[in-house]
């Protein structure tokens, strides 16, 4: 089973760049798409319709930002949109699928570049995540959470890290969580394979960054470890277009 993430930055915007070309030719079992900047109203046949595949969308309450959606090609045995607290579920930031080997969290991760409040929003996001997880695993559920944490982990992870350690998505405070969810049982899955391999999954659209390989990764397919043994590959499509960020993988 292949299971796909990527930050589209606005579904109805990558449909008009080979958005269906790519699911064609990748075939994904499961794709995650984050920042799909819809509401339920904007929804058509063609950004839920895709042939062979049921489709779940999370809202945000603000216009044009945000928004979760899932496209998988086995129905779940259940969809739940949020955690069960408003001011995270508001955003339409998380949505969980759950199936018969395990349950999917699609995440888009707050950026605290903004300002320290967005910050503060952020990290406590994050700990209600960790907290979340933790539940689920402790009543026997095996998770792979995906989609764009917005931090780099490590200065592999980052191509100018010197520059970037007082920025928010490289902050000792954002990468230290990382340890913590590493330490509470969740494994990175593309490091755990891949060691040594540097790519990146986002580049800034200023400075020609992708063109000379600036970049940050920051999107990732954790995995509780109870289902480590299952992962197969994890890989970073840094050859696909469309977006500021590039599709990521994990094969079961």
């Amino acid at each position: 089973m292949k299971i796909y993430s990527w930050n589209v930055n606005g579904l109805r915007a990558i449909m008009k760049k080979n958005f269906l070309e790519f699911v064609k030719e990748y075939n994904p079992d499961i794709l995650c798409i984050q920042e799909t900047k819809l509401q339920e109203k904007d929804l058509n046949d063609n950004l839920k319709d895709i042939e062979g595949y049921y489709s779940y969308f999370s809202f945000a309450e603000k216009k044009g930002y945000s928004g979760v959606a899932t496209y998988t090609k086995n129905q779940p045995i259940s969809v739940k949109h949020g955690i069960g607290i408003d001011e995270f579920d508001s955003e339409g930031r998380i949505l969980i699928t759950e199936f018969q080997e395990f349950t999917l969290l699609n995440i888009y991760f707050p950026n605290g570049q903004m300002n320290e409040e967005r910050l503060d929003y952020k990290m406590r996001f994050y700990d209600a995540i960790l907290d979340y997880c933790n539940k689920e695993v402790s009543n026997g559920k095996k998770l792979i959470i995906c989609g764009d944490y917005n931090t780099a982990h490590t200065p592999m992870d980052i191509k100018n890290a010197k520059a970037n350690e007082k920025t928010s998505g490289f902050l000792p405070m954002e990468r230290a969580w990382i340890d913590k969810f590493i330490s509470n049982g969740y494994t990175d899955s593309f490091r755990y394979l891949n060691p040594e391999e540097v790519k990146y999954s986002w580049w800034s659209y200023r400075f020609k960054a992708r063109e000379r390989n600036t970049g940050w990764r920051i999107d990732y397919h954790f995995v509780s470890n109870n289902l480590l043994n299952n992962i197969k590959n994890a890989e970073i499509l840094n050859e696909v277009m469309g977006s500021d960020h590039c599709p990521i993988t994990i094969e079961l």
